[in-house]
């Protein structure tokens, strides 16, 4: 239980500082780039996707490992055990939609509860983040 509490601590926090990194360098460039305001706000929401897909990836790698691993429960239902099937059922969590037709049992079931938790957090932080660059740039011309 420790070594998957571990897993899922390093899963969580490589997410958690990617999405830091993304929104970091973009508040740094994007008021360098010489385009218009509105420009800018659309970069903004296209990295925030880039950003939560890569975020999405890092948890479809750990499923995958840890599925095939069998040390921490399996993926069932309409699951071929391959790394698309991970991305996807990675995508349900991460977005809270959460179809159902991918179940884990096992440990697997800790991360697929705090990849729905961390995505909820991330994706409320890109909203806030574009917010503020909206109050930046919208008026602007």
């Amino acid at each position: 239980m420790l070594l998957l509490t571990l897993i899922n601590i390093g899963v969580v926090a490589t997410a958690v500082v990617l999405h830091f990194e993304f929104l970091n360098q973009l508040s740094q460039h994007l008021p360098t780039i010489t385009l218009p305001h509105r420009v800018k706000i659309l970069i903004g929401v296209f990295i925030c996707l880039i950003a939560h897909a890569a975020e999405v990836w890092v948890f479809a790698f750990a499923y995958y490992a840890l599925h095939h691993s069998h040390e921490f429960g399996q993926l069932l239902g309409q699951f071929d055990g391959s790394l698309l099937d991970c991305v996807y059922l990675s995508f349900t969590t991460f977005t809270t939609l959460g179809f159902g037709d991918i179940t884990p049992i096992g440990g697997l079931r800790f991360l697929v509860g705090i990849e729905s938790l961390t995505g909820l957090v991330l994706i409320t932080w890109s909203a806030s983040f574009l917010f503020l660059q909206m109050q930046r740039y919208w008026q602007k011309h």
